[in-house]
């Protein structure tokens, strides 16, 4: 469960939750560099300058999908049991949204458009599981670059599974 102060969305408006629903559905399907105001309008059934209204640009928009996916990401990631666990959930996450992780995790960080806090809070998982700042910052990086390379379908054919299974076992 999200925390109330970290909810990205929290004060948004219907139409422009709306709009990142929308967002979000295009960005699954197209890409994040596909996507333009205009059709973001045309599919949320506004004209395109009616998004402005709710969003300064596309960037604003950008901003608060990468909100949304720290939230789901940390929410999903909990309760933390143990390392394995938390790589089957971050792997499930990054899987199952592939652009949202992918918008979410590569490239340059807003952070000032976040909600204070929350990109700490979804990473958490990550120390709590192994009690040291840069064993959690390598364990995530780690677990990071596999899902990019699984996502992008990099691996070599093979049992995948084993290679999740392996670097569990190396922070174990």
């Amino acid at each position: 469960m999200i925390p109330d102060e970290l909810e990205p969305l929290r004060a948004a408006s219907p139409r422009a939750r709306q709009i990142v629903e929308t967002a979000r559905t295009l960005l699954e399907r197209d890409g994040w560099e596909r996507i333009t105001m205009r059709d973001l309008a045309d599919e949320v059934g506004i004209r395109a300058p009616s998004l402005y209204k709710h969003f300064a640009s596309k960037d604003a928009v950008k901003s608060a999908l990468v909100g949304v996916a720290l939230a789901e990401s940390g929410a999903a990631l909990r309760p933390v049991t143990d390392v394995a666990a938390l790589l089957r959930d971050y792997r499930a996450v990054a899987r199952s949204n592939p652009n949202l992780y992918r918008l979410a995790t590569v490239g340059l960080l807003d952070r000032e458009a976040l909600p204070g806090g929350l990109e700490e809070w979804s990473g958490a998982p990550f120390f709590e599981v192994t009690g040291d700042e840069h064993a959690a910052q390598a364990l995530w990086a780690a677990a990071h670059g596999m899902a990019i390379l699984e996502i992008d379908g990099r691996f070599p054919a093979g049992e995948l599974d084993l290679t999740w299974g392996e670097l569990a076992r190396r922070f174990t």
